[in-house]
């Protein structure tokens, strides 16, 4: 199945939860309890919105703390009246997610669990945490795997779907082989760094992925910086190639090239970039 049906199909399951979390919301008396299910419908509504262009770039990130938080809220705020949501914990469990994710999620089961004693009788208390604590146990031993195997498939894969938009373990693979080609073919190929803020960082992405070649790609190399391999006939065409592209870029960016052959670690190359100037051009190896 293509990404975008996928995409298309993950967003109508998330705005039908949301529509139902709504209309609990509405229908609830407490009204902290109506807060709080209000709040994770806007997170759904928003989560399914901003899917298409993020699916494969939110995974790991905080915003996927809202739901446990508000969830662990609900519990804490209103036991008597939601403990029922209990087991919705060992479905969060089965989300891949990165360790400290995991961790939180679990500590946050057990504090829900703990808060519970005062609204259950002590064998129903005790019972339902023997329960939760299987189901937890077996949601973990089934997510582990699953986050593993998107970790390593995250490192081989397009990081947006149709474009030349590939992470930083793809450019560790590509580099070795491009610089082969270009001491080959007698071509001039070089590496270019570009820095910029985290909010322009994936627009820039994708209007450089509209600028190169076909046979060439974007790199995503750490939260604020993009790279990639330009491959030229000589080195003023490659000059006239990045200034083109600086022409096109409408906000500031730091640059930095270096040649492959030239090149003698990606690592000093960021580090350098990191310590250059704001807003500046550097070619390595210029006079």
């Amino acid at each position: 199945m293509r990404n975008k049906y996928k995409v298309a199909l993950f967003r109508l399951n998330l705005l039908i939860v949301a529509g139902l979390l709504g209309y609990q919301a509405v229908t609830v008396a407490h009204p902290i309890d109506a807060g709080l299910l209000g709040l994770a419908t806007v997170w759904l509504v928003v989560s399914a919105l901003l899917l298409e262009f993020s699916h494969r770039r939110h995974a790991y990130r905080p915003w996927l703390m809202v739901p446990s938080i508000l969830l662990a809220s609900l519990l804490t705020l209103s036991p008597a009246q939601n403990s029922e949501w209990l087991w919705v914990w060992p479905c969060l469990l089965l989300l891949p997610q990165n360790q400290w994710m995991l961790v939180l999620n679990i500590c946050l089961a057990g504090f829900s669990w703990w808060w519970l004693l005062g609204s259950l009788s002590l064998h129903h208390w005790l019972f339902a945490g023997a329960i939760l604590s299987i189901f937890m146990l077996l949601a973990v031993a089934h997510s582990l795997p699953i986050t593993q195997r998107q970790r390593s498939f995250l490192q081989r894969a397009r990081l947006a779907p149709g474009l030349p938009l590939w992470p930083l373990a793809q450019l560790e693979r590509d580099l070795p082989r491009e610089t082969s080609r270009a001491t080959r073919d007698g071509v001039h190929t070089e590496l270019v760094l570009v820095q910029t803020s985290p909010l322009h960082l994936w627009p820039l992405a994708h209007h450089l992925c509209k600028l190169i070649h076909r046979f060439e790609n974007v790199y995503h190399l750490n939260g604020r910086t993009l790279g990639m391999i330009l491959t030229s006939t000589t080195s003023k065409h490659a000059q006239q190639r990045r200034n083109d592209m600086l022409e096109a870029i409408d906000h500031p960016v730091t640059v930095r090239v270096v040649q492959l052959s030239g090149l003698n670690s990606l690592s000093q190359a960021l580090a350098a970039l990191d310590k250059q100037a704001p807003s500046t051009h550097f070619v390595e190896g210029s006079a």
